[in-house]
């Protein structure tokens, strides 16, 4: 009966994705006007199309495939303003910006030369590529599904993850943050993994995460057509709690690839695809594994955006450990370092949506469940972000 339950909620996702789509498919833009074909609220959070030559502009900007934009004024007021200060609205290499009066933070983020941010103790801090600000952020899997755009973010994190019944039943939580930091147009430093596991399970005790952290470049963009790839290595580090099945091992490292375009001939509707390789330095505390991930979402006509999605992963396991008594997968928080499951699949499916307030806030959710026989640790799970972005 829960099986058939898991099945019915995720077919659901994916035929009301469908559907809008199918619906709406007619009346969407192409990419390859420039035209913003609806303005979403005051704060303009959804990026334009582009040409590439940017005549032409639209309300917000232009984005072309050079980094160079039309500057039609600054972007208006949000969330971070007061802190950091007005932003081009363009955000793509635009070095003319409008100085109304530069955040509390005068002497961090510099106002020397028109906000350019130029100077300062974080000139090095570059803003978020605003030229796919059409795209919604991935949910599930986060500390290995990642977003392919160049941006500089903080993002909180509340997991409640349901334990199977067969290895006791009981859940575990975890509160973290992941920050992610611009440091020129296309390289980026990202820090995946850290924060508190609490749980009163038999399995595990609470505890520290391990922390993670790497690098990620942009190899290719193209807003023309709503394109992009980047790849990117992460150091996972043993520094968390032993108790809380986490510190084991040499360390892990993480090398992947994450891509994302528009689809359906429409800037509402996106896919975003992570595949990497997990390679620990102690194969025997940690097993090596690949994982492939994915995303399809779709924009709804709301006031301000609303985005429906699913997302889909798979974990194939590449080598037995020694380190743990059962031949249980860990999926994306725990490498257990089980034997005997080389060539097992773990595969999970969630549905859920993002809400964008504006251009620097948005909030998301889902509810993920296995559907391969395979369940490894999880039963179910919910998976709450709350995105602050620069």
């Amino acid at each position: 009966m829960r099986f058939n339950l898991r099945r019915l909620i995720a077919a659901a996702g994916i035929t009301a994705i469908i559907g809008t789509a199918s619906h709406a498919g007619a009346r969407d833009v192409s990419p390859s006007n420039n035209v913003v074909a609806r303005t979403v609220s005051t704060y303009n959070v959804i990026a334009p199309t582009a040409t590439s030559d940017c005549e032409g502009c639209a309300p917000v900007s232009c984005c072309d495939n050079n980094y160079s934009c039309c500057d039609s004024g600054c972007q208006k007021p949000g969330i971070l303003s007061k802190l950091f200060g007005s932003q081009c609205d363009s955000g793509c290499d635009e070095s003319t910006c409008c100085d109304s009066g530069c955040g509390l933070f005068d002497n961090v983020r510099g106002c020397d030369s028109g906000c350019s941010g130029k100077s300062g103790l974080l000139s090095f801090i570059k803003p978020s590529d605003r030229c796919f600000d059409d795209f919604c952020a991935p949910v599930t899997n986060p500390v290995f599904f990642e977003d392919p755009r160049t941006v500089t973010q903080v993002r909180f994190l509340f997991i409640n993850h349901e334990l199977p019944r067969a290895l006791g039943g009981n859940s575990v939580q975890v509160y973290a943050a992941q920050v992610r930091l611009a440091l020129t147009q296309r390289l980026s430093l990202i820090a995946t993994k850290d924060g508190l596991v609490y749980t009163k399970s038999e399995v595990l005790n609470s505890g520290f995460a391990d922390i993670a952290a790497g690098l990620k470049y942009n190899l290719y963009r193209d807003p023309t057509e709503g394109r992009i790839l980047s790849v990117g290595a992460v150091i996972e580090a043993p520094t968390g709690s032993k108790k809380a099945l986490q510190g084991n091992g040499g360390g892990e490292w993480n090398f992947f690839a994450s891509a994302g375009t528009r689809i359906l001939g429409s800037t509402k509707a996106h896919w975003i695809s992570t595949g990497g390789l997990r390679q620990p330095n102690n194969e025997f505390s940690e097993n090596r594994l690949m994982y492939w991930s994915n995303h399809f979402d779709y924009r709804l006509n709301t006031v301000k955006p609303l985005f429906v999605f699913t997302e889909i992963h798979w974990w194939n396991y590449l080598s037995d450990g020694g380190a743990f008594p059962l031949a249980v997968q860990g999926g994306d928080l725990f490498n257990l370092g089980s034997p005997g499951i080389t060539g097992d699949n773990l595969v999970t499916q969630a549905v859920g949506s993002r809400y964008v307030y504006n251009r620097n806030v948005s909030l998301g959710g889902a509810f993920e469940f296995p559907v391969s026989e395979k369940k490894g640790l999880m039963e179910n799970r919910m998976t709450f972000d709350l995105i602050l972005q620069y």
